[in-house]
């Protein structure tokens, strides 16, 4: 039986990822660096803004010119104030997962305000309680263990009895070098895509999950 339930937010938790990485174009374009929704996904999806922008910025060989985290983080939250929903399927697992009294967190490349808004907005914050931890509470962000293994240590479980469900590549490497069962959410970014990076399961929607489980 599992122990422990890892959830990424965006993508896995909140459908959030197409408006992010919509947004992650348009202002990596207007930095210089022209970038389409389907390259922002494949680049920078399940990765931090801030390590985003260093890589941007490496690509142009010089500072973007304005503050892009900043500027992301305050567009993201207006086109995510309506209209924003909690994945299809995931509700009835964290109630499943509740009702077996297995812990879960949430694991995540958002800043603190972020994941706390689209938590809040979706009706989901009341599953995880504290159990909320960003990329800002460690030094290296996915596809690095360190988030994960902060996870871990935080919810009291040893990381190789932790499921972690995540949609991105970078999300499945990291959890898989912090030595967690990986299922990989297939929604943006391919099956192919999340097995390559290593994932253990792959699934294309959130009811495919509990069997994998164990669940009822």
């Amino acid at each position: 039986m599992i122990k422990a339930v890892v959830f990424d937010c965006d993508g896995v938790l909140v459908d959030s990822e197409r408006i992010n990485n919509t947004l992650f174009a348009e202002l990596v374009t207007r930095a210089g660096l022209p970038t389409t929704l389907e390259q922002s996904i494949a680049r920078y999806m399940g990765r931090s803004t801030v390590e985003s922008l260093a890589d941007v910025e490496r690509e142009l060989g010089r500072p973007v010119g304005f503050d892009l985290p900043a500027e992301y983080e305050r567009l993201a939250l207006a086109r995510q104030r309506d209209g924003l929903t909690a994945v299809d399927g995931v509700r009835e697992l964290l109630d499943l997962l509740r009702e077996a009294a297995v812990p879960v967190c949430v694991a995540s490349s958002g800043t603190p305000p972020e994941i706390a808004f689209r938590l809040d907005r979706t009706g989901l914050a009341g599953y995880f309680g504290p159990h909320v931890y960003s990329a800002s509470m460690v030094a290296r962000g996915k596809p690095e263990p360190d988030l994960f293994l902060l996870a871990a240590e935080r919810i009291g479980v040893d990381p190789a009895d932790c499921v972690l469900l995540e949609d991105s590549p970078y999300g499945v490497r990291g959890g898989k070098t912090a030595g967690m069962t990986v299922i990989g959410h297939a929604a943006l970014a391919s099956a192919d895509t999340l097995r390559a990076a290593g994932a253990d399961h792959v699934v294309t929607a959130m009811t495919q999950v509990p069997s994998l489980l164990g669940l009822g």
